[in-house]
């Protein structure tokens, strides 16, 4: 099964375990309710932002779409085996998630030239790590812009207004983790809108 049909599987699975009908997640979600059908049949492909809404109003971290089954105390993933999510611009790969009350979500980002994380700049509870692994790309966190070159990193509270763009000709890869608040669910909305 593709990785496409297999995220919009989960995402129904889950959706019906709350027992809510794809009207109420596409109002939980601020979704269509077209849109989610869509994903969850398979025929459409999931911005990164939708994957986030979603995973929100389920009230699960956003790794619970692309779980792997390991023993519980080992997540290993081969590089061609990573579940991904891709739209326009923006690639994420999930590089592990399963472990229980997991503290982090990491993932590769690939942000093609001209290409930007979002359609403006978002929030989300916690903290988010980027490290650039190739290309360039400029940070905004509120207001201040941080131009991050291959081996850069930051650090930063994820309460505050921030966006990923891809200036350049070449393509950025970037890992970034998300170490949601304590006790919360991950609410971010990362990535394509």
């Amino acid at each position: 099964m593709d990785e496409k049909k297999a995220v919009g599987q989960r995402i129904r699975v889950l959706r019906t375990r709350r027992e809510l009908s794809l009207r109420a997640l596409a109002q939980l979600s601020n979704l269509s309710t077209n849109a989610i059908s869509l994903i969850e049949r398979g025929d459409t492909s999931p911005t990164v932002s939708s994957l986030h809404s979603l995973a929100s109003a389920l009230g699960v971290p956003i790794t619970a779409f692309f779980e792997q089954h390991g023993d519980g105390q080992v997540i290993h993933l081969k590089k061609d085996q990573r579940p991904s999510s891709a739209t326009a611009g923006v690639e994420m790969e999930n590089l592990g998630s399963g472990l229980p009350n997991q503290q982090i979500e990491p993932f590769l980002m690939t942000i093609k030239p001209g290409g930007s994380s979002t359609s403006s700049q978002i929030t989300h509870a916690g903290e988010e790590f980027v490290f650039v692994l190739q290309g360039s790309l400029v940070c905004k966190i509120n207001k201040k812009e941080y131009d991050l070159e291959k081996g850069d990193s930051l650090l930063f509270l994820a309460s505050q207004p921030h966006i990923y763009r891809n200036q350049t000709s070449g393509i950025a890869r970037i890992l970034i983790i998300f170490q949601p608040v304590v006790g919360q669910v991950m609410a971010h909305q990362h990535y394509m809108e």
